[in-house]
């Protein structure tokens, strides 16, 4: 009982801090897990880093200190956004998977990352057998999961449909950074005000090429993550193409994720799912 006090203080300050940042953020950037967001936060970050002239490569460690997650970490969150003294050249993009709150989010802009859900939970699915290892199941049963699988990322999108719907905000699919990565970035900056300058930006989008990246995870690795980097299907930058749920789907189960999406997510979730072309199934 003597405890119980001592956390629910720290869950006050920490929220209190949060709510703190929250007010300072330019913009967040937020996603469902395995949407794509760690190559977007990479090539803002590379993008953002040679515009200020912080003369650093960036790299799949230092890049959280230009673009970090909001929470209070001291390597990959906000404490360490001001490593490198840029906190007044750069905007300030608090980057989250957290289910949206009006109370925590406020009326701050949104840029949401949204991607196709059959090619999300199958990345979701090696994530948390090859990654994570917390589940032990098949890719059948982690897609009716209610924790892990399909229901939980409609949840998840359910919640940021309303709360979008009244406050300034972009979506980017991973499907179309994928087409057009430069005219995606360059439309995702327009949205923040920032001017866009064009060199910078090939240079950030040549960095963020996939190979180049999965080449660093397997000699780096991903600060506080701890896998079988040798392994490519437990990566972060597994396949990194568009539809390959299909090289593990059979009908049967992409049916199945179909239905799930059709019963589950709202109205607006699914318009919000329109960019990534899996429309036709869920409407």
């Amino acid at each position: 009982m003597s405890s119980f006090p001592v956390k629910a203080v720290r869950r006050i300050r920490r929220r209190t801090m949060l709510m703190r940042y929250a007010l300072q953020a330019d913009s967040f950037l937020t996603s469902y897990p395995k949407s794509g967001r760690t190559w977007f936060r990479y090539l803002l970050s590379h993008y953002f880093a040679d515009v200020a002239g912080i003369g650093q490569a960036i790299d799949l460690h230092n890049m959280f200190s230009v673009v970090p997650n909001f929470d209070l970490d001291t390597e990959r969150g906000i404490p360490g956004f001001n490593k490198n003294g840029i906190e007044y050249t750069i905007p300030k993009i608090w980057v989250s998977h957290l289910h949206y709150r009006r109370t925590l989010f406020f009326n701050r802009p949104v840029i949401l990352m949204v991607r196709d859900p059959r090619d999300v939970v199958v990345s979701a699915y090696f994530h948390a057998t090859r990654h994570k290892h917390r589940f032990a199941g098949g890719l059948t049963e982690f897609v009716s999961d209610g924790e892990q699988g399909l229901p939980a990322m409609c949840r998840y999108l359910n919640g940021w449909a309303k709360g979008l719907s009244h406050r300034r905000h972009h979506i980017v699919s991973y499907e179309a950074l994928s087409r057009q990565t430069e005219v995606e970035t360059t439309a995702a900056l327009a949205f923040l005000g920032c001017a866009v300058k064009p060199e910078a930006l090939r240079r950030a989008v040549d960095a963020g090429r996939f190979e180049a990246m999965q080449e660093q995870e397997i000699a780096q690795g991903i600060p506080a993550h701890d896998y079988d980097r040798s392994d490519k299907e437990s990566l972060r930058m597994r396949r990194g193409r568009v539809g390959a749920f299909s090289e593990y789907m059979d009908p049967a189960l992409v049916g199945l994720v179909d239905d799930i999406c059709r019963r589950q997510l709202s109205s607006s979730a699914k318009r919000l799912l329109a960019p990534t072309g899996f429309v036709r199934p869920i409407v």
